[in-house]
C-alpha cells in the first residue's frame, strides 16, 4: 500500500512538473486566468447595463420599445452563445481588426447576459406590490423617482439570488472564448495539454473555475446578508 502511494505521488509530481513547471507553463494558466476574469467583469457590467435598459423597455407602455426589447430577448435566448460570439467576431467586428479580442468577447458575452438579466430584473420589478408605486406617488414623488427610490431597491433584493446565478453561468460561458483564438483559462490549459498529452491541465482548469464560482457565491451571500440586516 505504501509503495503504491509512493509511486502514485511520484507520478503525480512528475506530471505536475512536466505540465506546469517546465518552460514556465504555469504562466499560461496565470495569463489565461487574468483574461477570463477581465472578460467576466466587463461582460457582467455590460450585461447589467443592457439588462436594466431592456427590462424597462419591456415594462414600457411605448409599443416600439417593448417590441425592440422583445425581439432582442427572443433572439439572444434562442441562439447558442458560441454562435453569437462567432457572428460578433467574424461578421460585426470584422472591419475593426485592431480591436482587442478581449473587448469583443466581453461585448459578446455582455449582450448575451443582458437578455437574461433583463428578464430577471423585469420579474423582480413585477414582484414588488403595486401599492408601493401608489404609496410613492401619494408622497409627491414622480413615477421615475418612485421607481428609483422605492421599487428598484426592493426588486434588487428579490432578484439577487437569480442574478448571482446568471453571473456564475456567465463566468463558465467564457470558456468558449478560445473559438476566436483568445487565450483564456480554458484555451491555456488546452495548449499545455496539446504539448504534454496530459489531462492534468484540464483538471487544474476545472478546479480554478470551481474556486472562482465559490468565491463569487460567497461574496453574493455576504452581500445578501447585509441587505437583510439593513431591513431590520
Amino acid at each position: 500500500m505504501i509503495e503504491w502511494i509512493q509511486k502514485t505521488w511520484q507520478s503525480f509530481a512528475e506530471s505536475f512538473v512536466k505540465n506546469f513547471i517546465v518552460e514556465d507553463r504555469y504562466m499560461l494558466i496565470v495569463r489565461g486566468l487574468g483574461t477570463t476574469i477581465l472578460i467576466s467583469l466587463m461582460a457582467i457590467l455590460l450585461g447589467c447595463i443592457i439588462g436594466f435598459i431592456m427590462a424597462f423597455f419591456r415594462l414600457s407602455k411605448i409599443k416600439l420599445l417593448n417590441w425592440i426589447a422583445g425581439i432582442y430577448i427572443d433572439v439572444i435566448r434562442g441562439t447558442p452563445t458560441v454562435v453569437q460570439l462567432l457572428i460578433i467576431y467574424y461578421v460585426i467586428f470584422a472591419p475593426f481588426k485592431n480591436m482587442p479580442k478581449v473587448v469583443i468577447a466581453a461585448i459578446s458575452f455582455g449582450i448575451n447576459s443582458g437578455a437574461y438579466v433583463a428578464e430577471i430584473v423585469r420579474g423582480g420589478i413585477l414582484s414588488v406590490d403595486r401599492g408601493q408605486m401608489e404609496a410613492g406617488r401619494s408622497l409627491g414623488l414622480t413615477s421615475a423617482q418612485t421607481m428609483r427610490l422605492i421599487i428598484i431597491p426592493q426588486a434588487i433584493k428579490n432578484i439577487l439570488p437569480a442574478l448571482g446565478n446568471e453571473f456564475i453561468v456567465l463566468i463558465k460561458e467564457t470558456a468558449i472564448a478560445g473559438y476566436i483564438a483568445l487565450q483564456d483559462l480554458t484555451k491555456a490549459s488546452d495548449i499545455i495539454r496539446s504539448i504534454t498529452w496530459s489531462s492534468m491541465p484540464l483538471f487544474a482548469t476545472a478546479i480554478i473555475y470551481f474556486i472562482l464560482v465559490k468565491l463569487l457565491s460567497k461574496g453574493l451571500q455576504v452581500f445578501e446578508k447585509r441587505l437583510r440586516k439593513s431591513e431590520m
